[in-house]
This record gives C-alpha cells, structure tokens and sequence, in this order.
C-alpha cells in the first residue's frame, strides 16, 4: 500500500481516482473532491476542510480523524465504509452508501445525514442536531447511541436499536419492521403510520406517541406522564408495566397496563370494542 505521510493538499481533486493509499496525518485545506472515484484507501489522523472530500469510492477506512464543519456532504456514493474514533462538524454527512460502519464517532451536525443508506451498523455514536437523520434507510443495525434529531428513521426500514437513547420528535414516521430495545425513546408523536414497530423493555416519552401504527408491539414498556392521547387508530399489541395518562379510540388489538389515568372512546372511533384494554384490577372495551 502507497503511504501518504505528513504533508497537505489543496484545490480541487488533488488525489483523483487514487487507490491502495493509506493517508496519514494529512490536512486536506478548501478544495473539492479531494479523495474521489478511489479504491482501497485508508485515512489516519487526518483533517479535512474541504467539501465533498469522498465520493464514488469504494473500500475505505478512517480512523481519529476530523471532518471540519467546512467539509460538508464528505461522504457519498461509497461502498464498504468503516469509521472509528472520529469527529464530524460537518452536516449531511453519508448518503446513498452501501456498507457503512461507525464506531466511537461523534457527529455534532448531523442534519440530513445518513439518507438512502442501506446495510448500516452504529455503535457507540453520539448524534446532535441531527434532524432527518437515517431517512430512508435499509438493514441497520444501532447500539449504544446518543441521538438528538428529529424526524430520525423517516420511512426507513428493517431497523434494530439497542440500548440507545433517542430524543426526536416524529421518530420511525411511516418506517416498516423496526425493533428497539432496553432504550429510552423521548420526543412527540413517536411511530406515528408506522408497521410492525415493536418496542421492548423501552421508556416512552412525549404527547400523542404511537398513533395511526399497524401491528405495533409493546413488551414490558414504561409510558412516562408525558405520553398522553396514545394509540389513537392503531392496532397493537401491547404490555405496559407503568400507568398511562391516556388512551384515545385504538382500533384494534390489545392493551394492558398497570392502570389508565384516562380512556377516550368518542364518536370518532373506528371499530369501537375491537380493542381490548385491561389493567391489573379491571378489563374493558
């Protein structure tokens, strides 16, 4: 592998359609592309403050490097990424990849980031402003992350979380088959046409979470005092080990709880006694 040591480029695509490069203690200044069209490339302790530094490449590793917040939609159109111990200013970070793996990263600008990303493991992450994160996104996997965004994990699709904690307001808006466990999920109207959401041993926070979903699960959840006018339209399935502040006209399917502070069920609802509600001292319809 060629070695690229202690040195700096700038402009515009200084090292086009390089491969079998390892760049170590480099500084990329303002420029474009400077890493495009390449192949087996791996980056150490490096700096980028360039735009779009790497597109259309394919086997790459990074390591304790930084993406300046002048680096912005630094990776794109790559396949077989890997990411450790690494800072990112920069927003719309990683789009349309194929094979993305982050590990010990921190991303403080995280807005339209990871969108059309399919084949995705994040672990040990910390994501701040990171609105519209994972949009669209296909077969990820997430343990241990910090997240802080809204609208994350819009239309996306074949999603395990683990233990993470996500503060988002409209999170999994319209996703299909995503699973999240031992996780604190913080933020209004969470899961809202959703299918097959399902949420174990996880705290739920927010007004009006989890409406309009389609064969939602809930195993041994906590529903904090925040998490009112829930299930509105849905059908679930659903053990909830804490009180509810309020349910309002689910559709259909089953809910107990410890107890429910309040049970709405008005003249706007859609099949009314097909949802069968319980507590521990009562059962209703």
């Amino acid at each position: 592998m060629k070695e690229i040591k202690n040195t700096f480029f700038e402009g515009e695509r200084p090292c086009f359609a390089a491969k079998d490069t390892r760049f170590e203690q480099v500084k990329f200044y303002p420029g474009e592309s400077a890493i495009k069209h390449c192949s087996d490339i791996e980056a150490s302790h490096c700096e980028f403050m360039g735009k779009y530094p790497f597109w259309h490449n394919e086997n790459v590793l990074i390591e304790d490097c930084l993406f300046t917040v002048y680096a912005r939609a630094a990776i794109w159109y790559t396949k077989n990424l890997r990411m450790r111990n690494t800072k990112v200013d920069a927003p719309k970070m990683f789009r349309e990849m194929d094979g993305l793996y982050l590990d010990h990263v921190v991303l403080s600008d995280a807005e339209e980031t990871c969108w059309n990303c399919r084949d995705v493991e994040l672990r040990n992450v910390t994501i701040r402003r990171g609105d519209y994160f994972m949009m669209n996104g296909r077969d990820i996997l997430v343990e241990n992350v910090d997240m802080q965004g809204n609208y994350s994990f819009q239309d996306a699709r074949n999603v395990t979380i683990r233990n993470s904690r996500l503060d988002s307001k409209d999170a999994f808006w319209c996703s299909e088959n995503v699973t999240v466990y031992d996780s604190v999920l913080d933020g209004e109207y969470l899961g809202w046409h959703s299918k097959n959401l399902r949420l174990v041993n996880c705290t739920i926070k927010g007004t009006q979470a989890l409406c309009y979903t389609t064969d939602l699960v809930m195993e041994n959840c906590i529903m904090e005092e925040s998490a009112d006018l829930c299930f509105e339209y849905s059908t679930l399935d659903a053990d909830i080990i804490s009180s509810v502040t309020s349910i309002k006209n689910p559709k259909g399917g089953r809910i107990h709880a410890r107890e429910i502070g309040e049970l709405i069920i008005d003249e706007n609802c859609v099949n009314p006694g097909a949802c069968k509600i319980s507590t521990e001292e009562k059962v209703s319809a």
